[in-house]
């Protein structure tokens, strides 16, 4: 007889060294190299002759003229931004039941969080919109386009993976990972939360200082939760549905308010 070893065995105490390189390359896969690229592109964009209130932000545009092979590109987009979140969830895996409790989810009460999540995402997405209204109107924000892909049978469940992804990727590794791996490195609990805070506002950035604000007051809300409950799954749910409302809603949004959410000419 042989004995089945455990498919994820835990990992050995990292040094504090260690921790802050595994920080460094984690984040480098994935939304610090977004932080970066936004820093570089809000540069850019203060850099034109166009005003940036007059500037476009695409978040999801289409990959290809040809719908299959757009498809395609799409869901490899999403399957291959999920791959930091499998790694962090090898990284702080536990032998023992919750194997992920390091990153807040537990699975035990899945109905209460759905609802908190529910409850979280109405909290937020109406003061959320009206920053952005009003950033816009001040030229302070560039104009979302939430999406640009054109209609076809897999339009819709393609924007609702992009809104999971979104949820998932940001919520596990800017608050799930960083508060576990900064903890271990005995950071505070409001140096942790303003950390996350900046870091979400940061690659936010390319959407203008009214995107930067507002997602830097939304990682204060989300770090403070957690800090005080431990739970992720309610903050994945409400970034979820916050995307999948803004991803669904805004063809008809902008058909039915052009002047207020239409790009520029």
């Amino acid at each position: 007889m042989t004995t089945r070893p455990h498919a994820l065995p835990d990992l050995p105490e990292p040094s504090d060294r260690r921790i802050r390189i595994e920080i460094l390359l984690v984040l480098g896969l994935s939304l610090g190299a977004s932080a970066v690229y936004s820093v570089v592109a809000i540069a850019n964009r203060l850099t034109r002759d166009v005003p940036l209130g007059e500037q476009t932000a695409t978040i999801n545009p289409p990959r290809d003229e040809r719908p299959i092979f757009d498809l395609i590109y799409q869901l490899l987009g999403v399957l291959f931004d999920l791959v930091p979140v499998a790694l962090v969830a090898f990284l702080l895996w536990s032998g023992t039941r919750p194997h992920l409790g390091r990153l807040g989810i537990d699975g035990t009460r899945p109905w209460r969080d759905a609802r908190d999540g529910l409850g979280l995402a109405a909290l937020i997405g109406v003061p959320g919109l009206a920053l952005y209204l009003g950033a816009r109107e001040l030229g302070l924000a560039v104009t979302v386009v939430p999406t640009a892909l054109d209609e076809h049978w897999w339009t819709v469940p393609v924007l609702l993976l992009a809104a999971a992804r979104a949820g998932i990727v940001e919520e596990v590794i800017v608050v799930g990972y960083l508060f576990a791996r900064l903890r271990d490195l005995r950071w505070g609990p409001w140096a942790i939360i303003l950390t996350s805070a900046l870091l979400r506002a940061t690659y936010h950035l390319y959407q203008g200082f009214g995107g930067f604000v507002g997602n830097f007051a939304m990682g204060l809300l989300f770090g403070w939760l957690y800090t005080r409950y431990g739970r992720l799954l309610p903050l994945v749910i409400a970034h979820t549905i916050l995307d999948a409302v803004i991803f669904i809603g805004y063809p008809w949004a902008a058909a039915t308010f052009p002047t207020l959410l239409a790009p520029p000419a």
